[in-house]
């Protein structure tokens, strides 16, 4: 059996000596895409920020590829190819489209010709300033950014917050297009249920910190009682 991308063994984690994961576990194979669900605070984007080395490991054990990670800073997390795109998507605001394409990219399969056909919007506007953009091409970028590094895995936090329904569909086709195309694993936090369990494969749901459920993902969409129970939202974007 192949080795999985990215595993976490009882990870417990959090700020300072607040701690908000519990023992969580679980792994990503290859190519595969794990959506992670939950209400509000029940530390989604921590275990994102977990998984990036932004929080204080208390236990437990990170693996990538094989290779314990524990206690790798965040910067060689993303050298080694887990890419990240926050809620807040940290584009650069003074530099052009393209200026914020380049200035992290590393060589692969993801160049700026490869970006620019899975976003066309992203080459339209390719020299105005980050500032310039709408919120929904702002995420395009953020996630393009990120697709420049050619990670094999990235973090995907709330992708579709704020966005209008002609975006949320723009975004969700250039996912699966991206999935299907080039071989990236993902990490999807979403609110929007219905659209993160269409995306992913494999879905695991937390509730105060801790896994609570963990199904295929065509599994949990069907299983209304436990989305009801441990989610209380099923609803699609623009609903």
């Amino acid at each position: 059996m192949a080795e999985p991308l990215l595993t976490l063994e009882r990870v417990t984690a959090g700020y300072g000596s607040a701690l908000v994961l519990h023992d969580v576990s679980l792994t990503v194979p290859e190519n595969g895409s794990l959506a992670l669900l939950g209400r509000n605070g029940v530390g989604k984007s921590t275990l994102l920020m977990t998984i990036m080395g932004y929080t204080q490991l208390r236990d437990g054990r990170l693996t990538w590829r094989g290779r314990d990670i524990s206690h790798l800073p965040p910067h060689a997390r993303a050298t080694s190819g887990i890419g990240w795109v926050a809620q807040e998507r940290e584009i650069f605001p003074s530099l052009t489209v393209e200026e914020n394409l380049t200035v992290a990219s590393r060589p692969g399969a993801w160049d700026l010709a490869a970006v620019y056909k899975l976003f066309p919007r992203l080459n339209e506007r390719s020299r105005n300033l980050g500032n310039q953009l709408s919120g929904g091409e702002q995420q395009m970028l953020a996630i393009a950014r990120a697709l420049m590094t050619n990670p094999a895995l990235i973090l995907l936090d709330e992708p579709f917050e704020g966005l209008a329904p002609v975006i949320v569909d723009e975004l969700t086709d250039a996912i699966k297009a991206m999935l299907a195309d080039r071989r990236v694993a993902i990490i999807l936090v979403e609110q929007h249920t219905d659209i993160a369990l269409e995306l992913t494969t494999e879905a695991v749901v937390l509730e105060r910190g801790a896994v609570a459920h963990r199904a295929p993902s065509a599994e949990l969409q069907n299983d209304l009682a436990t989305l009801d129970r441990l989610v209380g939202l099923r609803v699609a974007a623009g609903e």
